[in-house]
């Protein structure tokens, strides 16, 4: 090596040592609920994107919608003494022995999409999510709006037993229709946040209800329970988007393809990039010690057949979803 190149790699090695921490050394744990919507499935795939645009070493474990699951994987990040552990919790509680052993090990926990308990707040750093009370607020409050003055009975496909969002989309909802005396839900079950469960409990209602002509409106906390509840409105020979209502929440892309087809009416947005600002601040606390607030809002929209769901459909159908 001549000495002019040598004079070079000294500067070079020095000014990388020189180089303060940054998010492309990051290492992030993500413990994932799992694949049980395509909602989950984009969120998976955009928190990958997200995590290479900033250079992140983003290792994802698959729950498979047990929280036993998420327990072991986030014990698994932290003996991996990763610098910070993404959670988006299946259920709301159980989780303070686990996280205050990540506390403990000073490793920063940030919560997507679902919150947990309240009595665990200080043991993670900030929550990612949408206002799940607000989401369901929305879809109630299109319906109502909708029918007007028309009796309207309602069965309500619930997301999973236990989940945080799942209590919160079914709070919003009912506090917009109570404000309707002839809005009424008349049957209500958990689907568990999949398309075949939901198709499976929308066969019950309908065969409970007449066929279906006792039912007006469904509403599911997802747009994947709502996707297999339409199957079997088809099934049943029922006319999904006319002969019964329809509001869900996430904005998949497959219920576009349904507005398309006349036999979906409204959907509530809810963004797959809760990684992105996670990231952000998971960053801005390595670096320069900055707390983030206690919870980070993500906007959500409501898209009904009007808002060219073709459109919608395009822009979201390379997402993973």
């Amino acid at each position: 090596m001549t000495l002019k190149a040598l004079f070079a790699a000294s500067a070079t090695a020095a000014l990388l040592l020189a180089l303060p921490a940054n998010a492309a050394e990051l290492t992030v744990g993500f413990s994932q609920i799992g694949s049980e919507s395509g909602w989950r499935a984009a969120e998976t795939s955009v928190s990958k994107q997200e995590a290479t645009k900033r250079k992140v070493n983003l290792k994802i474990a698959d729950a498979q919608q047990k929280q036993e699951n998420q327990i072991k994987a986030i014990r698994s990040f932290i003996a991996q003494n990763v610098d910070a552990i993404f959670l988006a919790p299946v259920v709301s509680t159980g989780w303070d022995a686990v996280l205050k052993e990540a506390k403990e090990a000073k490793i920063p926990v940030v919560l997507l999409d679902r919150d947990i308990d309240p009595s665990g707040k200080d043991l993670y750093l900030t929550a990612v999510t949408s206002d799940s009370v607000h989401e369901g607020a929305v879809a109630g409050d299109w319906l109502a709006k909708t029918v007007g003055d028309k009796a309207c009975n309602i069965v309500e496909l619930q997301g999973t037993v236990g989940a945080s969002v799942a209590a919160n989309r079914k709070k919003g909802f009912d506090t917009a229709i109570a404000k309707h005396a002839n809005l009424k839900i008349v049957r209500s079950q958990t689907g568990d946040f999949t398309r075949a469960k939901g198709k499976e409990v929308m066969e019950s209602f309908i065969k409970a209800e007449g066929g279906g002509k006792n039912i007006c409106a469904v509403y599911a906390h997802n747009d994947d329970m709502m996707v297999g509840a339409i199957q079997a409105m088809k099934e049943a020979g029922l006319k999904p988007g006319k002969d019964i209502l329809t509001v869900s929440i996430d904005a998949v892309p497959d219920i576009f393809k349904a507005m398309v087809a006349g036999e979906a009416n409204a959907t509530v947005e809810l963004t797959p990039n809760m990684a992105g600002p996670a990231f952000d601040a998971v960053a801005a606390f390595k670096e320069k010690g900055t707390v983030p607030p206690k919870w980070i809002q993500t906007e959500s929209r409501l898209l009904t057949a009007t808002d060219n769901p073709q459109k919608e459909y395009d822009s979201k159908k390379g997402l993973g979803y």
